[in-house]
């Protein structure tokens, strides 16, 4: 067989390569983008590059894998749904401390449900976590933290705790799984 022949084939096999490889990277892409919707162009802008984000995300699931999260049983979750009626009743005479219990109930669950919480002051942590299997109200939590923390400092006012209740109760009602199946309804 002539050189020509074989480096035809040389390049061909190239090629093909090539194409097979772009095809995995462009459906790992759309399966973070699915998996973490919102969740993945926040950390895109964050991070500076789909590159940097999309090793991150990758990393968070890889992490998440590890962990033994698991649903709450019945009973835990009855339990915590009183607990959030009584936050929620707390709301009209004391914001802040039902925006604090909220705080804790969350936590608790989170705790309950396996999330790590060995450093309950990294709550970037905390997010990333949470980012993994509830991509869709992570910023709810965020935000809710954030009007938490502006509180502390005596700097939200009663529209802003209000605000933040229903950033937690999105949450809340998230890591409860009390509305059918969480993960399709994230990620449409």
């Amino acid at each position: 067989m002539p050189a020509w022949a074989w480096i035809l084939i040389a390049v061909v096999v190239v090629l093909v390569a090539a194409a097979e490889a772009w095809a995995a990277y462009g459906q790992r892409r759309k399966g973070l983008r699915d998996r973490f919707g919102p969740e993945y162009d926040r950390t895109v802008a964050e991070r500076g590059g789909r590159m940097k984000a999309e090793s991150e995300l990758a990393a968070r699931q890889k992490r998440r894998e590890k962990l033994d999260i698991r649903p709450l049983d019945p009973a835990s979750r009855q339990r915590y749904q009183s607990q959030w009626q009584s936050a929620q009743a707390r709301f009209v005479d004391e914001p802040a401390g039902a925006v604090g219990e909220a705080d804790r109930l969350v936590i608790s669950v989170l705790k309950d449900r396996g999330y790590p919480m060995d450093d309950m002051d990294d709550f970037d942590q905390r997010s990333r976590d949470i980012s993994v299997d509830h991509a869709a109200v992570v910023d709810d939590y965020r935000a809710a933290h954030g009007i938490s923390m502006a509180d502390d400092h005596g700097k939200a006012s009663t529209e802003d705790l209000r605000q933040a209740m229903v950033h937690y109760r999105r949450l809340f009602e998230n890591l409860l799984e009390t509305r059918g199946d969480q993960r399709s309804a994230e990620v449409g």
